[in-house]
């Protein structure tokens, strides 16, 4: 039976072409009426479009927002995730968990992307962004069902947005009008953003930290200027920060015990220059003819070291930092002249303690000027649980600060490591836009009473989508109350009533189970984390609702599909044989 001109998938065009062109011609003659079959995709993709597939993609994402949903809030609960290598990881981070859980799923995948980029942005609020994203998602699905056009629901969507970050900037209290000290104001905000992680029980210990380290830098420094050491043992309230730079004592030597440990306003130097004697032999070739002209190229090797070792004593430096190996002999001769040496610095490391103290990493020991080296208040070498330490305090160049992070066990510090770096983005953001809103959902019943009041002026099927919109804002007191165990009907109810009556600051009370004023109670979130949460919350909402279909290509996930189109095909004479070096053509 004749074929009505089929498109053929591009894998088989290289061997039909011929076949179609002989039977092209009496298969569309007009008398016969039959419809020609129009292939456009491959074999075996597999696409789904229309209402079926916006319902399936909000399924998916609601799947992942119940993995987080319930480490939300002081109360939250943790996770513990264990991923294919093995790798145990206890956390409640919003952020952290969506990158362990390697979401397939496409659709769903959306919701990952804006935890991070809350965790990039803000830093905190990475699972109220995805618990608001997914109920606003819950929200217009029945609508969906119903018919409504997905364009209607993110144009309402939007026009929501736009009146509750207005409503954000004028409820805002601005801390510097606000009098009162700005320290106390950071540390209770930071206090706020741990009190919902694993360190909870130690929050006002590390808030004063976190703050202390954030005043130390500068506001145009970046994060790289915090380092963060783990050391295993002890319990967190061992922890500190050293307002300079620590480091774990590096790979020793012989000789290395004979170090001066202690040094007051000493000099250093920073060297990416292996001080080793293998090193001058590499890459060389030497042919000689008798054993004085071999003591000679021997001789030469340890001239070489020991002249590069002398130009370093001779630039009155006392600290030897590199990159790379420091050996025995080097080590034996810096002690023999009271110098501290340390070898195979982390680059991380060796950056910080150049920008600290301003000395410029060197890769020849030739030009050593008074110019190119550091200095700082003072160097030791200390014991920290079952660890030495080098501790480089009173930088004046630059301000840098180190924690030294202790616990006992080194999931327990991985999770302290993360609740101090969500603190300490939320308290630099806070330093740069200085205006904070009451947590504890105070700000989320607010908006949402708001908003149904400015629904009622709207005509039409807004009014019922900006209304949808309002009631998903109060999934955030609503999940609070439930992981603190209490009612949620109930918070909620009094919740309403506490800010229909003009309490605007009114959220969940988790200590005492109920609700109180947060404001009062110095439950602080800052303004531009709650305004970031709410765009990018619905921007990933209207994404997801603005797709009606997926095509799915299985020829494109097998891991040897990067080939050309037709891969057998190509295997002719010249090519295919040329590997084995008998083919012809280009084949050589």
């Amino acid at each position: 039976e004749p074929v009505a001109g089929v498109a053929l998938p591009p894998t088989d065009q290289h061997m039909g072409g011929r076949g179609m062109a002989g039977m092209g011609g009496h298969g569309m003659m007009p008398g016969m009426g039959m419809q020609p079959q129009i292939v456009l995709l491959r074999e075996g993709t597999d696409t789904s479009q229309g209402k079926p597939q916006l319902i399936s993609n909000i399924n998916a994402c609601q799947a992942v927002v119940d993995v987080v949903r319930t480490t939300l809030g002081p109360r939250g609960m943790d996770k513990l995730i264990h991923d294919e290598n093995g790798t145990v990881t206890i956390s409640n981070d919003g952020a952290t968990l969506m990158k362990k859980l390697q979401v397939v799923h496409p659709a769903a995948n959306t919701l990952v992307q804006i935890s991070m980029s809350q965790d990039a942005e803000v830093g905190d609020g990475t699972t109220s962004v995805v618990l608001l994203a997914g109920e606003f998602l819950r929200e217009a699905k029945p609508y969906i069902e119903e018919g409504v056009h997905p364009q209607v629901i993110i144009k309402a969507y939007r026009q929501a947005v736009a009146l509750a970050t207005a409503k954000i900037d004028s409820l805002a209290v601005n801390l510097e009008q606000s009098g009162g000290e700005v320290r106390a104001m950071l540390e209770k905000s930071a206090a706020t953003s741990l009190s919902s992680k694993l360190v909870s029980g130690h929050k006002q210990f590390f808030a004063k930290m976190v703050v202390d380290a954030v005043l130390s830098l500068d506001q145009a420094q970046g994060l790289d200027m915090l380092g963060t050491k783990k050391v295993v043992g002890g319990s967190l309230q061992d922890s500190m920060l050293v307002e300079g730079v620590a480091f774990k004592k590096t790979f020793s030597y012989a000789g290395f015990e004979q170090m001066t440990k202690h040094f007051k306003a000493p000099k250093i130097v920073l060297l990416n220059v292996e001080l080793e004697l293998k090193a001058e032999r590499d890459n060389a070739e030497v042919r000689v003819s008798d054993v004085t002209a071999y003591q000679a190229v021997v001789d030469a090797e340890w001239d070489i070291i020991y002249d590069k070792l002398a130009k370093i004593v001779a630039s009155g430096a006392n600290i030897v930092l590199s990159k790379l190996a420091i050996g025995d002999l080097a080590t034996q001769y810096f002690a023999d002249r009271g110098l501290f040496c340390a070898g195979r610095v982390e680059d991380g490391d060796l950056k910080r303690v150049a920008k600290a103290t301003g000395a410029a990493v060197q890769t020849s020991c030739n030009d050593l000027t008074p110019g190119v080296l550091g200095a700082c208040g003072e160097f030791e070498e200390r014991q920290v649980g079952g660890e030495r330490f080098n501790f480089f305090s009173g930088c004046d160049k630059a301000s840098t600060c180190t924690f030294i992070l202790r616990g006992g066990a080194e999931q327990f510090i991985a999770e302290a490591e993360r609740s101090l770096h969500d603190a300490i983005m939320n308290t630099r953001r806070l330093l740069r836009h200085p205006s904070v809103i009451a947590g504890g959902g105070a700000i989320e019943m607010e908006l949402s009473a708001y908003l149904r009041d400015e629904s009622r002026k709207i005509y039409g099927k807004l009014q019922l989508l900006i209304g949808a919109y309002a009631k998903a804002l109060e999934v955030i007191p609503r999940q609070v109350a439930s992981n603190s165990g209490m009612d949620p009907t109930d918070v909620l109810n009094k919740l309403r009533m506490k800010h229909a009556r003009g309490g605007k600051w009114f959220g969940v009370d988790v200590i005492e189970n109920g609700v109180c004023d947060t404001f009062e109670a110095f439950v602080w979130e800052a303004t531009v984390m709650k305004r970031n949460a709410l765009l990018a919350a619905t921007e990933a909402a209207c994404l997801i609702l603005s797709v009606d279909e997926t095509v799915r290509n299985p020829a494109s996930e097998k891991p040897d599909a990067g080939g050309m189109p037709g891969g057998k095909g190509m295997m002719g004479k010249g090519r295919g044989g040329g590997r084995f070096g008998r083919g012809r053509g280009r084949g050589r």
